[in-house]
């Protein structure tokens, strides 16, 4: 495994994170019919661990906290508190809270202590706004992640699913507020969907954050042959909300990728992630399956040429924004 620093921090993470929203399942939810039980979640963790993965990102929205609960108790039972470093994420307020008068900076302390105790930590090595809350002064938000900070609950900070302008404003606030800055940036970029590349990643860039974006391998499209399901592909109404609308100018991408894998000896996944890994920091990438997980970390030192790179590249045309960032307006 390689390691790199993250951003400006001094968390040195390992080239991959493994991303936890996979792991427990919770009856009645949709996601329920793709995602692990607990024993085959720490079955995941542990060989995460055992193939050098110190970096691990999991959010209060995935299972209601049975994520972090999961990931919690297989980190103490497999692993040192610092040899690891832990990512979780918080929601924006919800209507009730909001009729309720709780602060943004209240929100955020109270899902702070509830990550903790669901992690049965002391302390979260980055804290990740989710996503921009509208409905919130966003001065009230940092506030709370510089409090959580302040108390020592936090070590560094990060946000995700923004735009380039808005995580800009959040730095330049929190330099006025005595805040410390975002570290990193988590969004939404992949071969078939390199919107970020416009604004937010040059920004980054620039700014010293580190890049640790979700859906590397594009919910497995990247890296599946044509007609290929899975249990994720069938139940996962999200996945089809991303990449459905441009799944035939998308198929071209793909093909390119299974082509170079061909041509090299390598695998779909070692081609995409290959790629990937020569422009960001440290991907998140999730795991249903040991094959899955060995597959992504056999793609750490691929090297692709600029030729490839460019080839892989050459056919993407611009994207309407999916996912959260569909619904994202002020």
């Amino acid at each position: 495994m390689e390691y790199t620093q993250l951003g400006k921090s001094e968390l040195k993470v390992s080239r991959l994170c493994l991303g936890c929203m996979s792991f427990g399942q919770k009856q009645g939810e949709e996601r329920a019919a793709w995602t692990l039980n607990e024993k085959d979640s720490r079955a995941i963790i542990k060989q995460a661990l055992d193939a050098g993965i110190n970096f691990f990102d999991s959010a209060f929205a995935y299972g209601s906290g049975l994520s972090e609960q999961i990931v919690g108790r297989a980190l103490k039972d497999f692993a040192q508190r610092d040899q690891v470093v832990m990512a979780t994420k918080f929601l924006p307020r919800t209507p009730a809270e909001i009729e309720q008068g709780v602060t943004g900076a209240q929100h955020v302390m109270h899902h702070v202590d509830k990550s903790l105790k669901d992690l049965g930590m002391d302390y979260i090595d980055l804290y990740i706004c989710h996503m921009w809350d509208y409905h919130t002064p966003i001065e009230e938000i940092l506030q709370g992640m510089g409090q959580a900070v302040k108390e020592g609950k936090v070590r560094y900070l990060g946000f995700s699913n923004c735009y380039a302008w808005q995580l800009c404003k959040v730095n330049q606030l929190c330099k006025e507020m005595g805040i410390p800055q975002m570290v990193s940036l988590q969004g939404h970029y992949n071969l078939l969907f390199r919107e970020e590349e416009r604004e937010m990643v040059p920004y980054c860039h620039d700014a010293g954050i580190a890049l640790t974006p979700y859906s590397p391998l594009a919910s497995g499209r990247l890296v599946k042959k044509p007609g290929e399901s899975s249990a994720r592909s069938e139940h996962d109404s999200v996945l089809h909300s991303k990449y459905d609308r441009s799944a035939q100018q998308d198929a071209v991408i793909i093909a390119r990728v299974a082509e170079l894998a061909q041509k090299y000896g390598l695998t779909t996944t070692q081609v995409a992630l290959g790629w990937l890994l020569q422009k960001v920091t440290a991907p998140v990438v999730g795991a249903t399956k040991s094959k899955h997980l060995s597959e992504a970390i056999a793609a750490v030192g691929v090297k692709l040429s600029p030729e490839d790179c460019a080839y892989l590249e050459e056919p993407y045309v611009p994207h309407q924004l999916v996912g959260v960032m569909e619904f994202n307006h002020a």
